[in-house]
């Protein structure tokens, strides 16, 4: 029995954001220690067959960290020693939030899910770019995860998000500009096409690159040919697909459905994954398929949908800090089954 197996009862006594920091100081304490060489060793899952480049970024597996696990930048290189292949820091704003009132995550365990209303908590863009400048950053790439600040007003949306992105600009790999988020209020208006072309047009005439773009689940399918559209126009490198969702599955069970907030984990699993697919017969840009993964099969199924990297965040709650190893060596297991030489031979064959 793993270690996690045994803390996981005690931690999911504590609420969930008090869990969530706990964990996030333990791996605080063991960065840049011998505690964190050890780590690596353990858990990195080296194999060339697993190696990608996605939007000019070499990437050493394709299961990454979504945004919101290290909102402030705080632990990249920690969990790159857990074995994960890149990881997505942020959201961050221009200014220091705290967020929403606590209570703001929630756990579904029968579900396997998290509902959160967080509302981009950060220490912004001024600590946090500085953070990254000082840091000795992993060798991994470090996406950076960008945020609309709560008090701008939607239509000063492309300078917050401009500000934000200058204060960072020196430390990403790439960039992932986040409309989706359906805990700041007015923010999801901004995908719609005039003001999402805005946003981004304004990114790229700033030197955002590689820019990405961040979509809901919840776009209608028309809205989401829409943002493709300001993509290609654009020449964005790439599609994040996708953010939390404000559906509610009648398969959930846990008495907090009713919670307000985005829902993540399994039970949007399939919905992701069917929007990965919608995505990728409509595109060429890579895309970052995100939503409920949580093994490897459920990885290798949006890599098979059109996705070239992966990102998880509740899967690692669950299942813990081993998450990323087992599912690399399934990935391995799974190539070998279909007769795949790489992982880049799998991206998209349930398209074709």
């Amino acid at each position: 029995m793993e270690t996690y197996e045994l803390l996981k009862p005690v931690l999911f006594r504590l609420p969930p954001e008090t869990a969530h920091r706990f964990a996030h100081q333990l791996l605080e304490v063991a960065q840049d220690s011998p505690i964190e060489e050890r780590v690596s060793d353990r858990y990195t899952v080296s194999d060339d067959r697993l190696e990608t480049t996605v939007f000019g970024c070499p990437f050493p597996n394709p299961v990454g960290v979504a945004a919101g696990f290290d909102k402030n930048a705080e632990i990249p290189s920690m969990l790159a020693a857990l074995g994960f292949g890149h990881v997505e820091v942020g959201g961050v704003t221009a200014e220091k939030q705290p967020g929403n009132r606590r209570p703001r995550m929630f756990r579904l365990p029968e579900d396997e899910a998290l509902i959160n209303r967080m509302g981009f908590n950060n220490h912004g863009a001024d600590i946090i770019g500085d953070r990254l400048t000082e840091s000795t950053l992993p060798s991994v790439p470090i996406g950076i995860n960008i945020g609309k600040s709560k008090s701008t007003a939607l239509a000063d949306a492309p300078d917050d998000y401009c500000y934000t992105f200058e204060r960072v600009a020196s430390a990403g790999d790439y960039f992932a500009v986040n409309v989706s988020s359906p805990n700041t209020p007015g923010l999801r208006s901004l995908q719609n096409r005039d003001a999402l072309e805005s946003i981004l047009g304004t990114l790229v005439d700033a030197g955002a690159d590689p820019l990405l773009v961040k979509l809901s689940p919840d776009l209608p399918r028309p809205a989401i040919e829409d943002a493709l559209t300001v993509v290609g126009d654009l020449d964005l490198d790439g599609v994040i697909a996708t953010n939390t969702t404000t559906a509610r599955p009648e398969t959930l069970q846990n008495p907090n459905r009713v919670e307000r907030g985005g829902l993540s984990g399994k039970p949007i699993e399939g919905a992701a994954t069917d929007l990965i697919r919608f995505i990728a017969d409509r595109t060429d840009v890579p895309i970052v398929g995100v939503g409920g993964i949580s093994d490897a099969e459920g990885a290798y199924k949006k890599i098979r949908a059109g996705a070239s990297i992966t990102q998880l965040y509740t899967g690692l709650v669950f299942e813990g800090p081993s998450i990323a190893r087992r599912i690399n060596i399934g990935l391995l297991e799974l190539l070998e089954r279909d007769g795949f030489d790489t992982i880049e031979d799998a991206v998209g064959v349930d398209l074709e």
